[in-house]
């Protein structure tokens, strides 16, 4: 099992590390539409790692089925490695590489709401949500804590889901 956890966790952890440094590049050129696009696509590869987590181990299983509670907790365990890993690497290329993120991101934002026709009124409440998300985000430790929920949540419930398709019960012996 530690394998298997290790291997889709690391991999789904580096994966969507690289298409989130690809979103941060997008957002800065003229191409904000594509970091968009990037976030969709990294959502559905985390489930898509848990998914094919949780059908290799089961494929591996000596006694050819898993139980509901087995298939849970790899798809938990490889959703932990992976918010982990993630949360870890993006602290260390955000104080490295992309320090200015929350303002380019706090920009991009703002330009959206003014092109999609938004009123004074609106775009004054998103600055003010904009900020207190800021604060938070520059204290190191809310900073981890909102890096790792931004993927764990939905992992939690595709390893559910996903450990309700892949189960199999145990042969009857007649």
């Amino acid at each position: 099992m530690k394998k298997t956890v290790l291997t889709f966790g690391l991999f789904s952890a580096v994966t969507v590390t690289a298409m989130y440094v690809f979103m941060c590049l997008a957002r800065q050129s003229e191409h904000f539409y594509v970091s968009e696009i990037l976030i969709y696509a990294a959502v559905v590869l985390l489930f898509a790692m848990v998914f094919a987590g949780i059908k290799s181990y089961r494929d591996q299983a000596p006694r050819g089925w898993i139980t509901f509670g087995e298939a849970f907790k790899v798809g938990i365990l490889i959703s932990l490695v992976s918010s982990l890993c993630y949360a870890i690497l993006w602290i260390i290329l955000y104080n490295s590489i992309f320090k200015e993120f929350m303002e380019q991101h706090a920009a991009a934002l703002i330009e959206k709401l003014k092109a999609s026709g938004a009123t004074a009124r609106e775009i004054t409440a998103k600055k003010e949500e904009i900020i207190k998300h800021a604060q938070l985000y520059n204290n190191p430790l809310s900073r981890a804590g909102l890096i790792f929920i931004q993927g764990f949540p939905a992992e939690a419930i595709m390893a559910v889901i996903a450990s309700f398709l892949l189960k199999r019960k145990q042969p009857r012996l007649e």
